[in-house]
């Protein structure tokens, strides 16, 4: 598998990821990047606050400033469309566990594959 499409698939599993979190609490960058390492994820700021930032322009998060420290911390929480698609990505990887990973049997979407008739 290409690089390219190797990240752009974790991509998705990290947006995923962001979106469940922001609909528990309150989210931030750097607290983002540490969670996301304990799963395995080595994300720089330079991946993970793009994302938040498109999140928030597509409406998924929203976006609060809080002073912290002296600083300017951004927390972000899921939206009502955020809430909404995160229930439609549990769904359809429910769907997908099911399907590659649980093994229950050929899938009902797919044909059967194709008899070879050894000619």
């Amino acid at each position: 598998m290409s690089d390219r499409v190797s990240r752009e698939l974790l991509l998705g599993f990290i947006r995923i990821r962001i979106l469940h979190h922001a609909a528990e609490e309150g989210v931030f960058g750097l607290g983002l990047i540490e969670e996301l390492a304990r799963h395995g994820y080595r994300l720089s700021p330079g991946t993970v606050y793009p994302l938040l930032h498109d999140m928030a322009a597509a409406g998924l998060l929203q976006a609060e400033g809080r002073q912290v420290g002296g600083r300017r911390r951004y927390y972000y929480r899921a939206t009502a469309d955020g809430q909404r698609v995160l229930a439609e990505a549990r769904d359809k990887l429910r769907e997908l566990v099911a399907e590659v990973l649980v093994d229950t049997g050929p899938s009902s979407v797919l044909p059967p594959p194709a008899e070879d008739k050894g000619e």
